[in-house]
């Protein structure tokens, strides 16, 4: 197929106007011969990469269920998100190893990509738990997390841990040559942090949430993720985060290391209720997520949103792209394959207006339906 004269969002962050050819992968780009979609007046960007999702319509990863994979991955596709890492909670292994054998195995012609899985917990600290269910919360076990890879066929593409507990930094030593290893739900003080980046950390789950504050005597995880060059995920639901909050991240971080994520649950895409995460009731108030207590759970954003939102908050839409898109990529090593309109690429693309309503999606180079 081929896309003539859109503004297309490129590899180095700059709209140009060109043309594009396209089959499951990218074939070519510029200025090009032949009859095709005529996309005057529209951008072309990639698809959006979410890498830190648990469900959405009421469907969530940890169900264990390929119908649960298929409604959320039709809903991302509906909304401009090409590929996503199905996001686990802290279960026990049981409940883990059929989520990973589900989300391991699960394919897709009619939705978006799942592109690996994302494991949050169950090795994070329960002072920092969030809205982790406690009882299931145990030390890092790397024996236990090669049999829930083995189960996931390998696809574990994201590990979240507390790197304060006892025998995580072996942990992370080893595990970092499995997948990216990202640090979260942590009370971690500064050196902590430094070390498990020196040990083969590079990524920082939801940050300033579930974690020690950035304190000017104390910078804690966010100064050292800072200092080492890790990549961070960035809530922009207006919820998570106060918008200066998300505006002073692109001043303190490399803007190429900065990856929005929506963590989503189940209730996204559907009205305020009553849900459930990670075997918790959750109140949905005004779209705003919480635990009985009071917590604040995920989120009922997909990542499309969370880029309006950025732009809105005063984020220069080239950089909020990037951040849904080539960012997240690269951080968990994907970016040889998608998050970018360049040749040899998938054909993960995104037709959008002025006002950013979504015209057309494709998948793999087809169109999304």
């Amino acid at each position: 197929m081929l896309i003539k004269n859109a503004n297309v969002f490129c590899e180095d962050s700059c709209f140009r106007k060109m043309d594009v050819r396209f089959e499951e992968n990218i074939v070519e780009s510029g200025t090009l011969k032949g009859k095709g979609f005529d996309a005057s007046g529209y951008m072309l960007i990639p698809g959006l990469v979410d890498i830190h999702t648990h469900g959405a319509m009421n469907a969530d990863t940890s169900d264990g269920i390929e119908q649960a994979l298929k409604t959320m991955s039709r809903f991302y596709a509906m909304n401009g998100i090409t590929s996503f890492l199905a996001t686990t909670m802290t279960y026990d292994e049981i409940r883990l190893e059929q989520a990973m054998r589900v989300a391991g195995s699960f394919t897709t012609e009619t939705g978006a990509t799942c592109i690996g899985i994302n494991m949050e917990g169950p090795f994070i600290n329960p002072l920092k738990k969030g809205a982790q269910a406690s009882k299931n919360i145990i030390p890092p076990d790397f024996a236990m997390l090669k049999r829930l890879n083995k189960a996931a066929n390998n696809r574990i593409k994201l590990i979240d841990l507390a790197p304060e507990l006892p025998n995580a930094l072996d942990f992370i030593e080893r595990a970092a040559k499995l997948a990216t290893v990202s640090l979260a739900h942590t009370a971690a003080d500064y050196d902590t942090a430094m070390q498990a980046f020196e040990n083969g950390a590079t990524h920082v789950t939801h940050l300033f949430n579930a974690m020690e504050p950035f304190l000017h005597r104390s910078p804690g995880i966010i100064g050292a993720a800072a200092d080492a060059g890790a990549s961070v995920e960035v809530i922009c639901d207006g919820i998570h985060l106060h918008p200066a909050v998300i505006r002073a991240v692109f001043k303190l971080f490399d803007k190429s290391k900065i990856c929005f994520i929506s963590d989503s649950m189940r209730s996204a895409g559907l009205a305020d209720g009553e849900y459930e995460l990670g075997g918790q009731p959750v109140t949905v108030q005004g779209g705003k997520a919480m635990l009985h207590d009071g917590t604040i759970a995920g989120s009922s954003i997909n990542l499309m949103q969370a880029v309006k939102n950025a732009i809105k908050f005063g984020i220069k839409q080239e950089a909020a792209l990037s951040a849904a898109t080539m960012n997240p990529a690269r951080a968990i090593k994907m970016d040889k394959y998608i998050g970018s309109i360049i040749s040899g690429k998938q054909a993960d693309m995104v037709l959008i207006d002025k006002q950013w309503n979504i015209k057309k999606v494709f998948v793999k180079g087809k169109e999304f339906a």
